[in-house]
């Protein structure tokens, strides 16, 4: 990709060569050794396997950038303003039951904010990628979120608390008020995916609470990137670190807000 920075270009590498780990251990789910970790929350040997690979190419191509990741936690490194947020498998109870929606989640997180981020599915050769003030990508294809203006045109996505997990019925409450005025919601199992969606128009609006900043930081730079918009599902600043995400096309960002405001 001619047209990538440096750094997109270390990410996008990074990216790929984990993913062939995770493509091989997709085709043979069978043979895949899984542990449990929480109530239908599962880690796999692939996981760890790709987050071992980001790890070491990240830190091959940026030594002095600190890391935040699902299975290691967090890693300080001797730059201070810039750190790796990293999913290595993002949609894993979708990966496990043979559902080709799974993405690697990467994003530079620069001075706290999100920088640039890649979210690459291997199962659809998908590669999302995005870097302030670069615009939003699909592979070489230049993408942008949704211009819809009437909220019954409008195809929602969003997450649903399983077992185990709190707020069950608030989400249920959104969703509800969701489908009322609009034309669908879709629960495809990956926070990243969804975002990712988001910014190529797919979905023209996205919400969820409860996540952690390795499965929204891609997205929030790829959704702003692609022309989009993202903050709290309450209008508040900071989605990557915060309890709730909403992500929309801007011209029905508020009205999105409004509908969930309940």
């Amino acid at each position: 990709m001619t047209h990538a920075s440096a750094v997109m270009t270390v990410m996008i590498s990074a990216a790929r060569k984990a993913a062939r780990g995770l493509a091989r251990d997709f085709g043979e789910l069978d043979g895949l050794q899984t542990a449990k970790k929480g109530a239908a929350d599962f880690v796999t040997a692939a996981d760890l396997k790709a987050e071992q690979i980001l790890f070491e190419e990240l830190s091959k191509g940026r030594p002095k950038y600190g890391f935040v990741m699902e299975e290691r936690g967090e890693i300080e490194g001797a730059d201070n303003s810039n750190r790796w947020v990293v999913d290595p498998l993002d949609g894993t109870t979708n990966f496990l039951h043979g559902l080709p929606q799974f993405a690697i989640s990467i994003c530079l997180e620069r001075d706290r904010q999100p920088y640039a981020g890649v979210i690459f599915n291997p199962a659809a050769n998908e590669l999302f990628w995005a870097e302030k003030g670069e615009g939003a990508w699909l592979n070489d294809r230049r993408i942008r979120a949704s211009r819809r203006t009437a909220l019954e045109e409008c195809l929602f996505a969003t997450g649903l608390p399983f077992m185990g997990k709190d707020g069950r019925e608030q989400s249920l409450k959104e969703v509800n008020v969701v489908l009322n005025h609009t034309a669908g919601v879709r629960r495809f199992g990956s926070a990243a995916l969804d975002l990712a969606f988001v910014a190529a128009g797919r979905f023209d609006a996205y919400w969820e609470r409860g996540l952690n900043a390795w499965d929204v930081g891609a997205g929030i730079i790829l959704v702003r990137e692609a022309g989009g918009m993202v903050a709290e599902i309450d209008g508040g600043p900071g989605p990557m670190h915060a309890a709730s995400i909403l992500a929309a096309g801007a011209e029905i960002f508020d009205k999105a807000k409004k509908l969930l405001a309940v």
